[in-house]
């Protein structure tokens, strides 16, 4: 074979390891034996390209767990320490991301200035984080203490505080259960034995978004208790629900009616004073009922309180009011308007029958003897007929006033050191 046909033979062979176009080993017994050590030396070099595209081709892929080239083969020198350098930023990385923040690096260029980068806004926003995150966590702790403090002191309180799911009917929460769970629909025992409307709470309509109303309840030995309810709706852990605080007002209640019992009742003899019967006076005259009114004025207190002590003069006082007491019903108006002033008032215009029976009553009263003295007292009566033009009550006063004293007149002329 010539020289050029060697030549050309080796030429093609090097040609198709530079291009990529053959991976087959070359056929020696192409050449001539002289030509036999150079078509080795490209084999050698075909076999370090081949090893140098299938490296390059696993890199290239991310592939950090391939074996390392053949020391000889000089192609794959730089592969093998870019190799080197991205298993040592894969540990990098994986101590960054468990919190090392100490990795830099300072050999790979641009690269090193981004990755250092990189790495100092990560250590910064992990200091942010850290930062919300212990706001966050000491707000959480103190609203969790601001609930156990509420969730104690609503405990703690005399008024019951349901939350009723709007639904199923079912009570999601009772500032009186004790222990965590269900709320038992029953109520506990205390509620179940006091709120006797218990019914009501769970089936109330959400009719308006407010509600303020008052119940009573069963009865506590003779006392009967009264609840002030407040109603209104509300989203509770996902639960369209209604609350219901509800307060005992049986001692508030009870308050009211004394104060209203002192106000309209006079201390010294318990029956109504004054003020009741103005105010009573005045609907029974703006409603135009009939009624008829009896003046009467107890003959010879001041005498009594001179001459017998003011003790003596209460009990005088007593025995008068009783005994008119006592000839009435509980439901006419009999008031004290004065020192030694009364007024009795009964329904309807009975004037004529009043008259009787006061004559009867007066007669008793002068011929009993309660003490060393003689009882007498005075009376006046006028009916009041409901028209329109009805005079004043001070006209009524009067002129019940002035037929009094007819009757003061004729007791003076029977009992002269009495009545004065």
């Amino acid at each position: 074979m010539t020289k050029d046909k060697n030549c050309q033979l080796l030429l093609e062979y090097l040609n198709s390891i530079l291009c990529g176009s053959s991976t087959e080993p070359f056929d020696m017994n192409q050449l001539d034996e002289p030509y036999h050590e150079l078509g080795q030396g490209l084999q050698h070099l075909q076999d370090s390209v081949n090893e140098l595209t299938s490296y390059s081709e696993e890199l290239s892929k991310g592939n950090l767990s391939i074996d390392f080239p053949h020391t000889d083969n000089l192609l794959c020198k730089n592969l093998k320490d870019l190799h080197e350098n991205l298993n040592h930023l894969t540990w990098q990385a994986q101590q960054i991301a468990h919190g090392d923040y100490s990795q830099h690096i300072a050999h790979l260029g641009d690269f090193s200035k981004a990755f250092n980068e990189m790495v100092e806004q990560l250590e910064q926003r992990e200091e942010r984080l850290k930062e919300k995150a212990k706001k966050i966590q000491y707000h959480a702790e103190m609203l969790e203490g601001y609930n156990e403090l509420l969730v104690e002191m609503l405990s703690k309180r005399n008024e019951w505080l349901l939350v009723v799911d709007q639904s199923s009917k079912e009570i999601l929460y009772c500032n009186k259960k004790k222990h965590g769970g269900t709320v038992d629909n029953s109520f506990c025992e205390s509620c179940d034995s006091r709120l006797s409307f218990q019914s009501e709470l769970l089936n109330w309509k959400e009719s308006e978004q407010y509600s303020v109303r008052e119940l009573s309840s069963g009865t506590d030995g003779d006392k009967e208790n009264f609840y002030r309810i407040t109603s209104f709706p509300i989203e509770w852990k996902e639960h369209h629900s209604l609350v219901h605080i509800i307060v005992d007002i049986t001692d508030e209640k009870q308050t009211a009616r004394s104060l209203t019992s002192k106000a309209y009742h006079d201390p010294g003899t318990g029956i109504k004073n004054r003020l009741f019967f103005k105010e009573y006076m005045e609907s029974v005259l703006n409603e135009h009922r009939e009624a008829t009114l009896c003046y009467l004025d107890l003959d010879g207190l001041k005498y009594v309180n001179d001459k017998f002590g003011h003790l003596e003069g209460d009990i005088y006082i007593q025995n008068f009011v009783e005994l008119i007491r006592s000839s009435f019903r509980n439901g006419d108006t009999f008031a004290r308007i004065g020192g030694d002033e009364f007024c009795l008032v009964l329904t309807g215009c009975i004037g004529e029958l009043m008259e009787r029976k006061m004559a009867e009553i007066l007669k008793r009263f002068q011929s009993e003897r309660y003490s060393d003295y003689q009882c007498s007292f005075s009376y006046g009566i006028i009916q009041i007929t409901g028209k329109e033009k009805e005079p004043s009550l001070d006209n009524i006063l009067h002129e019940a006033d002035e037929i009094m004293y007819e009757c003061k007149r004729r007791n003076k002329e029977k009992y002269p050191e009495l009545v004065r």
